[in-house]
């Protein structure tokens, strides 16, 4: 690795079966992003779509568009879209709420299929808005029940007993980028009796996910990392088929309800995933969303994995040999196949490094105490461009650019 030069990585980029999808997107020259795990870049047609909502749909159509355009019929149609990207069946997933909001639809939707079993099982290091929704819930619930922590979502030999009724993880670490096994995972937990919710924040579009040959029960997910579907942008919930008609939702929204319209005075919950909606769907956002997820129309998301391991792989490689002697320690897995699509590098200067690389058109991001994280999103990011963000960070390390006040200065997002 110590004789690759920029050329051959350039003759890589040549050879790339994903190297079209890179006009897809809107990318200013010069510019290096990988930090698509935490806001994709916008994709082309985007923009014109959310335009015509806007000025023909809404301001010409105005209310007929529920009908004339199918705004009704946007969330389910994400739902379809998604769902070959995550390994589940069309009427298995839907777009809907914030990701907070499905995880405390799920959570309670479980809890209720499992009404003997009073522990939520989790892991230390999950999101802090999954084990915070299950806090929220358990002290809504009176504190009758339990959330119970592991360190590592990787083992829970020893804390899996009849009394969990969910597991709840996430699939790719989002600090470390490590990947948990989701198949045996789940066969653990459901050998025991219990039920588990997947969080696909860092999955979803980033690699091929199999719930279905997971034998997963749910999964949420959110739509502006790997999804490119815009800041805020709305998140999706999945329920197995099996499962659906058992449940009753928490959170019984009038568009959840099985007449809508009807305007009846007492809940009926629609047939199957469309139960779990709640209220008018966001229609701006969604139109961004749905026109955004066309992107993944003819890709193959095998190939999307290939590159991404072999991106990841490379950045470890470059930093480790570029860099070195400046304090920089690996904080995600070296396997490439346990982890995601992202990599961490630990520093004590780590926030402002990122600074100085942000400055230098290099965008990734800072989570606290000390984490660089690298997203690696193969649709628009190319093996030359892993070459060019590397030596931007070995200037700034052996030049000492980051050492200012400037760069120094925590804003309120890092």
């Amino acid at each position: 690795m110590t004789d690759l030069t920029r050329a051959d990585l350039e003759a890589r980029d040549l050879a790339d079966p994903l190297r079209a999808y890179r006009s897809f997107f809107e990318l200013r020259e010069g510019l290096i992003y990988l930090d698509g795990n935490s806001l994709g870049v916008l994709p082309h047609g985007v923009a014109e779509r959310v335009a015509d909502v806007v000025c023909r749909e809404w301001g010409c159509d105005l209310i007929t568009s529920w009908n004339k355009n199918d705004w009704m019929g946007l969330a389910p149609r994400i739902g379809a879209k998604l769902a070959r990207l995550i390994g589940a069946a069309p009427g298995e997933v839907i777009a809907a709420d914030s990701t907070s909001i499905n995880i405390f639809k799920l959570l309670t939707a479980a809890l209720k299929l499992r009404p003997s079993r009073r522990v939520i099982l989790s892991e230390k290091g999950n999101f802090p808005t999954d084990l915070y929704m299950a806090q929220g819930l358990i002290d809504l619930l009176g504190g009758t029940y339990e959330l119970r922590l592991v360190e590592d979502g990787a083992d829970l030999s020893g804390a899996l007993d009849q009394d969990v009724a969910v597991v709840m993880l996430t699939q790719v670490d989002y600090r470390t980028g490590r990947m948990l096994d989701m198949a045996a995972t789940t066969q653990a937990a459901h050998q025991t009796g219990a039920l588990v919710l997947w969080d696909l924040a860092h999955s979803a579009g980033a690699f091929p996910v199999d719930l279905n040959g997971s034998d997963a029960d749910f999964a949420v997910g959110c739509g502006y990392k790997y999804l490119n579907g815009g800041p805020g942008a709305a998140a999706f919930l999945y329920v197995a088929e099996r499962l659906q008609d058992a449940i009753n939702p928490a959170l019984s929204g009038w568009l959840g309800h099985e007449a809508p319209f009807a305007f009846d005075g007492d809940y009926r919950p629609a047939p199957g995933i469309a139960r779990h909606l709640v209220g008018t769907p966001p229609v701006l956002s969604f139109a961004a969303f749905d026109q955004a997820l066309s992107v993944f129309d003819t890709v193959d998301m095998g190939l999307v994995r290939e590159k991404s391991k072999a991106l990841s792989d490379l950045f470890i490689q470059l930093v480790e040999s570029r860099c070195a002697g400046h304090g920089l320690t690996l904080a995600s897995p070296r396997d490439a196949a346990q982890r995601g699509s992202q990599v961490s590098f630990g520093s004590d200067n780590g926030y402002p490094i990122m600074q100085a690389l942000i400055a230098q058109d290099v965008i990734g991001d800072f989570r606290a105490p000390n984490l660089m994280r690298f997203g690696f999103t193969p649709l628009y990011i190319g093996y030359a461009d892993i070459w060019d963000a590397v030596e931007r960070l070995r200037i700034i390390l052996e030049t000492c650019a980051w050492d200012t006040e400037a760069f120094k200065q925590r804003s309120a997002v890092t």
